[in-house]
């Protein structure tokens, strides 16, 4: 297990530095809030699944936005994936280990009946749509976007986080924990876009 975490030490830094990079439009913001915030929420779950492997949701933490930090518009392109996966062969994991993520992340953004998919997927997958209710997203959101209209922001947040809610959260104590928090956000985001 030492020499998988040093790989997964190797792997963060490796993103890090790639997030970091001033072409990626959240280089500001990236690493700290939002792939440290989905590696922690994923570990916390790891209590209710002890069957789930750890490494795998490391991994899958730190590659699952891969594409969009290499090429935002064309994120979605399996062939990002695939560059994921080479990079992680050449980072020195396991070829076996390394396609395991790869098709993990082309199930992943899918976004369709993840409900169905291994434990690993679905806790990053949770992991993922609760990280956005406890960051600071909204808000950077909003930096980033200074030209568009706050209406329009806001319906944007209602449209994210309640599509997020249905198709990514599949974990039940996640659904439990920060059902409260999104039920808040989108009920404030609603709210506000009624007023004006």
């Amino acid at each position: 297990m030492y020499a998988m975490d040093e790989l997964l030490n190797t792997l963060r830094a490796f993103i890090t530095e790639k997030a970091a990079e001033p072409a990626f439009v959240h280089h500001k913001w990236f690493t700290k809030w939002h792939l440290e915030i989905v590696e922690t929420l994923s570990k916390d779950m790891l209590k209710y699944y002890p069957e789930a492997d750890e490494a795998t949701i490391i991994a899958l933490a730190w590659m699952h936005d891969y594409g969009k930090i290499i090429d935002y518009d064309t994120q979605y392109d399996h062939a990002h994936i695939e560059a994921g996966r080479q990079e992680m062969i050449r980072l020195g994991f396991d070829e076996a280990f390394a396609t395991h993520i790869a098709e993990s992340i082309k199930i992943y953004d899918k976004k369709e009946h993840l409900e169905k998919e291994s434990i690993e997927i679905r806790i990053v997958s949770s992991a993922d749509a609760c990280s956005h209710l406890i960051g600071p997203f909204v808000s950077i959101y909003w930096q980033e976007n200074p030209d568009v209209p706050f209406e329009k922001i806001m319906q944007e947040n209602v449209r994210k986080f309640d599509g997020e809610w249905e198709a990514k959260v599949t974990i039940p104590e996640a659904k439990q924990a920060y059902r409260q928090l999104h039920d808040d956000v989108v009920f404030r985001a609603k709210g506000e876009i009624q007023r004006i």
